[in-house]
């Protein structure tokens, strides 16, 4: 008892002597600071005093600059203005030549089409003149004389020949060559035909089935959808209740009336709170309440091992209590085994069979495992 009260005067003399040595040190430094702090004062000041006439001298330049920009701006008004009458001016004169080369370019093309008419009205002229010596045997100004007309009025009108003539030419055209393989094509073109039609129809038909089919597919999925989201519902609002002592929450499909299409809200009602949504919740209740819809999930359709990594970190003492509790009763329900990653000591408390990695030697790791039922076991058998 002695020697302890001699070490804590000890310790306690060690205390202020150093706290003695800090006061010192920081007397020091601010009798440096103090000094630092009136040299900068004394160079503001004298900064100051040289800079109080540079104001003024800056506000005449400035004046004399706006001066020069308000002339400059006239000056570049004036010139914009004169550019622009001149390139009107040059626009006007560039759609005058063109107007005029358009024109002289007409009148060239309308010429040279005079001359070829004429040109070909002439060898047109010269060819009849040989058609009818060559089939009469006598020159045009014999014609009247030969055929007894004696008044050119009742000769029929050339240009209605003409056209009647130049119809027929084009009609006979367009009929074409006989074609001899008519009836054989029209057979082909009926048979591919047929086939299209056939085709056409039992495509109608099949996407008539691949309709029906989804149809039933969504209305079956729709009808499983809704009844796993009754049983996760159901299941979620009973670990809610469980895993917070009380309260309720509940799944709601949202945005859609069709479930495929729907989405998925948590509404949470914690005990002495209203409810509200998932996001609005605290840490630890967003993460019991994550928990309550993972494990209702779970237990739709448990499997035989499930692994939880760490699911306690965000809870206090009594809801990781709260939790272990619910997955021992899980254990016996679904017999399922349950492989808990954890580094809290109450839940590793609450465990069967622990298996922790330490390492003995620098770079070496060994697994060690304890049972602790067999532990708890041995150690009332020793009691």
């Amino acid at each position: 008892m002695r020697s302890a009260h001699r070490l804590a005067v000890v310790g306690l003399c060690s205390l202020v002597l150093a706290a003695a040595v800090a006061c010192s040190s920081a007397s020091d430094q601010a009798d440096e600071l103090s000094a630092e702090v009136a040299d900068r004062t004394a160079e503001a000041t004298r900064e100051r005093e040289a800079l109080d006439g540079v104001p003024a001298a800056l506000m005449a330049q400035r004046r004399a600059l706006a001066g020069e920009i308000d002339a400059a701006e006239m000056a570049q008004r004036a010139a914009g203005d004169a550019r622009a009458r001149g390139e009107a001016s040059l626009t006007a004169a560039d759609r005058a030549a063109r107007d005029a080369m358009t024109a002289l370019s007409a009148a060239r093309e309308a010429r040279a089409r005079s001359e070829a008419q004429q040109e070909a009205a002439r060898d047109r002229l010269a060819a009849l003149v040989r058609e009818i010596e060559e089939e009469t045997g006598a020159p045009p100004a014999a014609l009247a004389v030969l055929t007894g007309v004696s008044d050119a009025a009742s000769l029929p009108e050339a240009a209605r020949n003409d056209a009647r003539l130049a119809e027929l030419r084009r009609e006979r055209e367009r009929i074409g060559a006989v074609n001899l393989r008519a009836e054989t094509e029209l057979d082909e073109v009926e048979t591919a035909k047929a086939d299209l039609t056939r085709e056409n129809a039992e495509l109608t038909e099949a996407i008539r089935r691949l309709r029906r089919g989804i149809d039933g597919l969504n209305a079956e999925g729709r009808a499983r959808l809704l009844a796993a989201f009754e049983g996760v519902n159901a299941q979620f609002g009973r670990l809610f209740t469980r895993l917070f002592g009380g309260g309720a929450a509940e799944l709601q499909l949202i945005e859609s009336d069709d479930p495929l299409e729907a989405g998925l809200e948590i509404l949470a009602h914690p005990p002495g709170k209203k409810p509200q949504v998932l996001t609005l919740l605290s840490g630890g209740e967003q993460a019991l309440t994550a928990t309550a819809l993972i494990f209702a999930v779970f237990l739709t359709n448990p499997s035989p091992v499930c692994v939880l990594d760490e699911v306690d970190a965000p809870l206090d003492d009594a809801n990781v209590e709260r939790l272990c509790d619910l997955l021992a009763d899980m254990a016996q329900e679904t017999d399922t085994r349950f492989l808990v990653i954890t580094h809290n000591p109450i839940s590793m408390a609450r465990m069967d069979r622990l298996f922790g990695v330490t390492m003995a030697e620098r770079g070496v790791s060994q697994l060690v495992s304890v049972d602790l039922q067999t532990a708890a076991r041995l150690a009332e058998a020793e009691r």
